[in-house]
């Protein structure tokens, strides 16, 4: 496919159904993800496949996927054919990887690479990352088991068409070794900015979720930071284990940290009302006037209007907006959403820096 089919600032208008924020406990839980690794029985593995080869699964995988309107009518954005700003975008929307495109210059983009994914952006599939594919689902809210079934249903309408990597021993066969077994990566997205503020109690979390086998990483996974209070919690272990008791897990342990934030912020807004009054109220009036701001800082203030709302300090905004926010305010999306700026290349980031104030001034504008 060689035309662009997206619209840069259309697309950046507007976020995923996920971030409605009207999903049970989205207070604490942000969204629920479902990722399952797959490979093709009769292709060699990503680290010995061919460039020819790659672009045969990846037209063998587009023909499915487009035929199977997953989500609604399907998109398909091979990463050869995308602009740098759009693959930034991708990313930001954690449609993609960095694996799947690893420069924001145009460059570095292998052969065969692609992800298509639907209007609601709740269900997508990468093409050749670190596998022949990787299959996503997205819920808003704490709703692990609506991610699951959604991942399971694209699952099985793909193993119907093409055999998968797969022994009786070792269930399926995935490029990395961490990955064989099911296959399953589960992760749950919470807003910890009570417990991010009594750093004792937030290290007695991780601890929690290391001895049952989890990892907490940040926004954007593994390698990443807690940027705005934001922290992903997912399984480590797929081998040996089935998909429900890798769920199950999770779904153990998420109402206990989501307990825990709520105590916390019970707590603040008991012993520290005011204190925690003139922290929201000085991060709003930085949103309402800065004239330059960074991707952190913009986050951390706007995970402050958050916690605002939960505790009656702050109704400026919906949680709706406030989640859009989080991703409209990183630097592709900034971009894409100035009128008149440029989006054949990625700018400066002191340019985008600018960008990014006048765009909460103006969301957020009294």
């Amino acid at each position: 496919m060689t035309k662009q089919p997206i619209d840069i600032q259309k697309f950046a208008a507007h976020a995923g159904s996920w971030l409605t924020g009207s999903a049970p406990e989205s207070d604490v839980v942000l969204s629920c993800r479902v990722r399952l690794a797959r490979n093709l029985a009769e292709h060699s593995f990503i680290p010995r496949l061919e460039p020819q080869a790659a672009e045969q699964v990846c037209e063998k995988l587009k023909d499915i996927l487009l035929e199977a309107q997953i989500d609604g009518e399907t998109k398909f954005v091979p990463m050869s054919t995308a602009p740098p700003l759009l693959r930034l975008m991708l990313r930001e929307r954690h449609l993609i990887s960095r694996d799947l495109a690893p420069s924001e210059d145009g460059q570095g983009a292998q052969p065969g690479r692609a992800v298509a994914f639907g209007a609601s952006e709740t269900l997508s599939a990468m093409i050749n990352e670190e596998d022949h594919l990787r299959l996503q689902a997205i819920a808003g809210g704490f709703r692990l088991e609506a991610a699951w079934e959604r991942a399971q249903g694209l699952d099985r309408l793909l193993e119907e068409r093409v055999p998968f990597a797969y022994t009786p021993k070792l269930g399926y066969l995935t490029g990395c070794p961490t990955n064989v077994g099911t296959g399953l990566r589960a992760s749950v997205m919470m807003h910890l900015p009570g417990l991010s503020v009594v750093r004792s109690e937030l290290e007695k979390v991780f601890a929690a979720a290391q001895k049952t086998g989890l990892a907490v990483r940040g926004m954007y996974g593994e390698g990443s930071r807690a940027a705005g209070d934001f922290y992903q919690i997912s399984n480590q272990i797929t081998l040996g284990r089935s998909e429900a008791q890798l769920i199950d897990d999770l779904v153990a342990l998420v109402p206990c940290i989501l307990d825990f934030e709520r105590k916390v912020r019970a707590t603040l807004d008991r012993e520290q009302r005011a204190a925690m009054k003139d922290r929201i109220s000085r991060s709003l009036g930085l949103l309402r006037t800065a004239r330059a701001m960074q991707t952190e800082a913009a986050l951390a203030h706007l995970s402050n209007l958050r916690l605002g709302l939960y505790l009656d300090l702050f109704d400026g905004a919906s949680l709706s907006v406030l989640n859009e926010l989080g991703i409209q305010v990183q630097k592709g999306h900034v971009q894409a959403l100035t009128p008149g700026a440029t989006t054949d290349e990625l700018l400066e980031a002191s340019e985008r820096d600018r960008m990014r104030a006048s765009l909460l001034r103006r969301r957020l504008a009294d």
